[in-house]
C-alpha cells in the first residue's frame, strides 16, 4: 500500500534504534513506511549513517537529516510535508516498538482511521488508554492544522494535546490489544541517557507544561478543534 501510511520518528543520539526497529518492522510483517529524522549535529550522525548502509536501500526504510527543531519541531516539519503525499500520519519515539499480534499494528491502524478524519493509538504497556505516547492519524489533520502537534511545545505534552484533539472531536480509538511498547526509564526499561536527562528536565518539564496549558486553555485547542470540526462535516 504506497504512500497511505508513514510513520515518523524524530531521533537523536540512539543510532542502535534503528536495527531494533528494522526488527520490529520485520517481526510483525508491517508494511507501513518508516521515516528517521535525524539531526545534522548529532555525535552519532556516522553511527547512523553506518546503520544506513547496512539496510542496503530498503525502499521501506528512509532517512532524513536536517537541522536541529528539537522533537515538536523535526516532527510537524517532516508530517507537513509527507501530508502532501500519505494518507496516514503516525508518530513513534525511537523508544517505541510494535509487537506482533494476529492483525498486523500498522493494518489496524488503517482500518480504525479509514471512515475519515481521526485518531488512533494503542497500548504502550506504560501509560496505556491515558496517554497516546506513539499515535496515528488521518493527514487531513496534518493539512488543516498546518502541524502535527503545537508547535509551542519542544518535546513533553505532545500526547496531550492528541487526547484533546481526539476527544473534542469524538474520533478518537485506543485499542488495548495493539501493542507498541514504549521502552522507558520511567518502566524499567531503557537507561537514563543524555537524551532523556534533557526532555526531562526540571526547566522542560516547566516550559512545556506551561506551553500546553496556554494552548488548552488560551484558545489554541479552541481554534483547533473548529478548524477540525469544519473538516469533519465537510467529510460526512
Amino acid at each position: 500500500m504506497a504512500d497511505d501510511l508513514l510513520v515518523i520518528i524524530p531521533t537523536r543520539g540512539r543510532p542502535q534504534a534503528v536495527p531494533a526497529l528494522v526488527q520490529a518492522w520485520d517481526d510483525t510483517g508491517a508494511t507501513a513506511d518508516l521515516l528517521f529524522a535525524v539531526d545534522n549535529d548529532d555525535p552519532e550522525l556516522a553511527a547512523y549513517k553506518a546503520e544506513v548502509a547496512k539496510l542496503k536501500g530498503d525502499p521501506r526504510f528512509r532517512f532524513v537529516y536536517g537541522k536541529r527543531l528539537r522533537l515538536c519541531g523535526t516532527l510537524n516539519q517532516q508530517a507537513v510535508k509527507a501530508a502532501k503525499k500519505y494518507r496516514y500520519l503516525a508518530f513513534m519515539g525511537d523508544d517505541h516498538r510494535p509487537r506482533p499480534a494476529a492483525m498486523a499494528w500498522d493494518a489496524r491502524i488503517r482500518e480504525c482511521l479509514s471512515g475519515g478524519p481521526g485518531i488512533v493509538y494503542g497500548n504502550d504497556l506504560l501509560m496505556g488508554e491515558r496517554m497516546p505516547t506513539a499515535v496515528a492519524m488521518t493527514a487531513d489533520i496534518v493539512r488543516t492544522l498546518g502541524y502535527m502537534a503545537p508547535p509551542s511545545l519542544v518535546h513533553l505534552c505532545l500526547d496531550l494535546c492528541w487526547l484533546d484533539w481526539g476527544k473534542g472531536l469524538g474520533r478518537i480509538t485506543y485499542l488495548p490489544d495493539m501493542v507498541i511498547e514504549h521502552l522507558h526509564p520511567a518502566n524499567g526499561k531503557a537507561a537514563v541517557d543524555q537524551g532523556y536527562e534533557e526532555c526531562n528536565s526540571d526547566a522542560q518539564v516547566s516550559a512545556d507544561s506551561a506551553a500546553y496549558y496556554e494552548y488548552r486553555d488560551g484558545g489554541g485547542l479552541a481554534d483547533d478543534l473548529a478548524k477540525l470540526r469544519k473538516l469533519i462535516g465537510g467529510a460526512a
